[in-house]
């Protein structure tokens, strides 16, 4: 916790007005019980109306006064809690973008998320109460106990018995609570992973019938974690049952005493209310000190957890990118001119140009691995062992191997995603750990296995390759990647469709099959908003009918306002590859447009193969009827 408290700094006059206002609102709770044995003994005993009504106005005075610093504390509290959470999380975020491959694959996914979350939310929640009540309750507590001091002293030793016998079991219960919740913590890792788990494989789950299994195993889990979060709410509801009844014991002896105390003229009744009200604010104050003490203990164990994050250290370093590399550029002193840097900086671009040519031409590999041996960590046995070869520029060198034989994982070395145990890669002629990070992105290109996709548009995405990439360079990787047709296709559905520009659209490709033949290629577009449900929906059975039992609105019904857009094309590369056609054969391009009343709801775009498909057209009310 104390390794956190560096996030805190900005915000030390927050972290010192909050409790300092709690506690001149303590100051005025402590002086209620006074006045109101006042108004007892000196204007209900007399018969003094006007010191009554005086009193009165006293009290809402001092309840004025004591609102604005309980909100004033809140507002400290709140500023300095919630800027050390923004705080706490970049800084988390920030450290897991520069750990390696290695810690992050230890570390695994849904833990680092456990912790960017829901360990800081609760370290929050745990700052802002601490702020404005782990000082408050407490002095209540002694405050009550010096004014029972000044009222009667024979009295007043009730307090100084029964009090330290609250704390003894307060802080008892809460230390058999803390490492509980610690196992809850690790508990509720555990479900988030499996719920990651499941809703990233659920076309495999759904795939291989899995769903029972997999509710099962959800199931299980979640009620040890239930059991746990059942186990610890035992222990520490015992709080406020063990408080109250200590606190009511001790208020019974307390109204003993005090009564004998009047009785022997030594005591007036108001100071017996007073009292009484001094041993009901204790009650409340360790009520509220047991139900903080609970969130302190869930916060403390998630700031253990959240600072174990931040205390790992990465396996990897890379050369800076402040300094220039010693291979690339000289130093430019700064007397020179504006115009010499820039000529200079001209001429290291040609030697280093020249350099790259020296390199092919005395056959410098451009990828060398020489005798390197990988192994992940906590596996068994290395994935990769004493592995040594070199690949040419504009040499294709091609990979085979069975699952886990280590493809992906000797690729992955290229771009230092990991170091090697021993061993060594080289690149253009230099060993990798010499580049810094930036340098190894530009020299390497990369597709993934399996494409990821950033919030954004497609634009954004494409220009995570190059930030300064035109819109000609966008247009040309989308259609090496084959994409144009459906890029331009969502950009004009989206007009059509009248969506909002938050609104995203839900996209539904089909291939339909006859005799064992693909036929015909199916686009949908939806609105998201309106019809997300259909990502989650199983499509074995028709679309439209799936739309007319949870929305009730019939997709087939004849509107006027639907369209029908017949066209014929050749194949594009893509269309041949899924029909099995050469690119010059004909296909069909059928583009829908149905309404639902004065609203557009469903585009189309379906491929039909020519040779195999058939459209039949025929005179209709409205003109001719595909």
């Amino acid at each position: 916790m104390k390794s956190l408290a560096v996030y805190l700094k900005e915000y030390k006059k927050e972290s010192i007005l909050a409790p300092l206002f709690k506690l001149l609102e303590v100051v005025f709770d402590l002086l209620v019980p006074v006045v109101v044995a006042q108004i007892i003994d000196v204007g209900v005993a007399q018969d003094n109306r006007s010191y009554v009504v005086q009193m009165f106005f006293v009290l809402i005075l001092m309840a004025g006064v004591g609102l604005a610093c309980s909100f004033t504390a809140q507002f400290f509290a709140a500023k300095a809690s919630c800027g050390f959470a923004a705080k706490l999380r970049q800084a988390m975020f920030d450290h897991i973008q520069s750990l390696s491959f290695t810690e992050l694959d230890t570390m695994g996914t849904d833990t680092l998320i456990t912790r960017l979350t829901d360990d800081v939310n609760q370290v929050q929640n745990g700052l802002n109460l601490g702020l404005r009540l782990l000082l408050r309750s407490p002095f209540v507590v002694l405050g009550s106990m010096v004014m029972a001091f000044t009222i009667n002293v024979k009295c007043a030793w009730i307090f100084v018995i029964a009090i330290p016998v609250l704390f003894v079991v307060v802080f008892s219960i809460m230390l058999v609570s803390i490492p509980l919740f610690k196992k809850v913590q690790n508990g509720l890792d555990q479900v988030t992973g499996l719920t990651r788990e499941n809703l990233t494989g659920v076309r495999v789950i759904r795939a291989f019938c899995r769903e029972e299994q997999s509710v099962e195993e959800f199931e299980d889990s979640s009620r040890e974690l239930t059991r746990l979060n059942l186990f610890v709410g035992r222990i520490s509801a015992l709080l406020n049952p063990v408080t109250y009844v200590l606190i009511n014991i001790a208020t019974i002896i307390l109204i003993d005493r005090a009564g004998i105390q009047v009785n022997m003229g030594n005591m007036q009744q108001g100071e017996v209310v007073a009292l009484y009200n001094y041993m009901l604010q204790i009650i409340v104050e360790l009520v509220k000190l047991a139900s903080l003490i609970i969130t302190l203990n869930k916060s403390m164990a998630c700031a253990d957890r959240v600072a174990g994050i931040l205390a790992v250290k990465s396996s990897m370093t890379y050369v800076s990118e402040d300094k220039p590399d010693s291979r690339d550029y000289q130093y430019v002193s700064d007397c020179e001119t504006r115009g010499s840097v820039q000529s200079r900086n001209d001429k290291l671009q040609d030697k280093n140009n020249n350099k790259h040519e020296e390199k092919n031409q005395n056959h410098v590999p451009a990828v060398k691995f020489d005798h390197v041996t990988f192994a992940y960590a906590g596996a068994g046995a290395p994935s990769l062992k004493d592995v040594s070869f070199q690949a040419m520029p504009g040499e294709t060198i091609g990979i085979i191997g069975g699952t886990g034989s280590g493809k992906s994982t000797l690729v992955s070395l290229i771009p230092r995603f990991y170091d090697p145990q021993d061993g060594q890669v080289y690149m253009d002629g230099e060993n990798v750990t010499e580049y810094t990070r930036k340098s190894i992105g530009e020299k390497v290109g990369i597709v993934q296995q399996r494409s990821v996709l950033f919030q954004g548009s497609i634009r954004d995405n494409l220009k995570w390759g190059d930030e300064n990439a035109t819109d000609e360079d966008i247009w040309k990787a989308i259609e090496i990647a084959q994409a144009k047709e459906v890029v331009e296709g969502k950009s004009n559905y989206r007009k059509s469709l009248q969506l909002e520009a938050d609104d995203k659209v839900v996209h539904i490709e089909r291939l339909r099959f006859a005799d064992n033949e693909p036929v015909s290629l199916e686009h949908m577009f939806f609105s998201y908003k309106k019809y997300g449900f259909l990502l989650w929906e199983d499509l074995e059975k028709s679309v439209y009918s799936i739309i007319k039992e949870r929305m009730k609105v019939d997709l087939t019904f004849e509107n006027k306002k639907n369209r029908n857009v017949l066209s014929v094309e050749k194949a594009g590369s893509r269309m041949a590859k899924i029909f099995g056609v050469a690119p010059s054969e004909p296909v069909f391009i059928m583009e829908t447009l149905i309404y639902s009343g004065d609203a557009p709801v469903y585009i189309g775009k379906d491929y039909c193969l020519g040779s195999r498909f058939c459209y039949e057209v025929t005179p209709g009310e409205h003109g001719e009827k595909i």
